[in-house]
C-alpha cells in the first residue's frame, strides 16, 4: 500500500495547518507530496515557504494513500480547478483519507462529498458546510468514515493524531 499523501499548495495557505500535519505524519513513517497548479516555492500565509513537488494537473489518487487539504485563502483559489475537485472525489469514493481543516473544507464542499456527513471546520466556514449538506460540529476533530476534519490550529494536536490512526489502520 501506498504510504505517501499528497496535498494541495498554492500562495496564502495556512502555515501551520500544512507542516503539523506534514511533520506528524512524516515522524510516523507517512510521506507527504505537495502538489500546487505550478512548480514553485508557495508563500503560506504567514510567510513560510512551501515547494511544490508535483503540478496537480499530474497528480493521480493511484498513487497516495490520503489527501490533505490545509486552509488559508489558497482552498478557495483551489477549489475552482475541476481537477481538484475529482481528485477529492476519487480519494473520498476509493475510502482514502480525506483530511481538510479550516477553511479547507471549502475543496471537499466544492468536490460535493459531504451531504449527510459529520465534519467541522472554521466557524467563518459553518453555514457553507452546512449549505453543502454536511452535519457541522462543534468538536476539535470529527472522523466520519474517510473524512477527517478540524476547525483551527488550536486543534492540531488531535487533528494530525487522528490523521496517524487512520492511516496506521487502512495503510498497514
Amino acid at each position: 500500500m501506498q504510504k505517501t499523501l499528497l496535498t494541495f499548495v498554492d500562495d496564502i495557505y495556512e502555515d501551520l495547518e500544512l507542516w503539523y500535519p506534514k511533520l506528524r505524519c512524516e515522524e510516523a513513517g507517512y510521506g507527504m507530496c505537495l502538489a500546487a497548479p505550478e512548480l514553485k516555492t508557495c508563500k503560506g500565509k504567514h510567510g513560510y515557504p512551501a515547494k511544490s513537488d508535483l503540478l496537480i494537473k499530474d497528480a493521480q489518487s493511484k498513487d497516495f494513500c490520503g489527501l490533505l487539504v490545509p486552509g488559508g485563502f489558497m482552498p478557495d483559489k483551489l477549489r475552482r480547478d475541476p481537477k481538484v475537485l475529482s481528485l477529492t472525489r476519487e480519494f473520498f469514493e476509493q475510502g482514502k483519507l480525506v483530511a481538510f481543516i479550516c477553511h479547507g473544507g471549502w475543496i471537499p464542499i466544492s468536490a460535493k462529498i459531504l451531504k449527510g456527513r459529520r465534519v467541522t471546520g472554521s466557524m467563518g466556514i459553518k453555514d457553507d458546510l452546512e449549505n453543502a449538506g454536511g452535519i457541522w460540529v462543534n468538536e476539535p476533530v470529527v472522523v466520519d468514515g474517510n473524512l477527517i476534519s478540524s476547525r483551527t490550529p488550536l486543534d492540531l494536536a488531535p487533528f494530525g493524531k487522528a490523521m496517524v490512526d487512520f492511516l496506521d489502520r487502512n495503510t498497514r
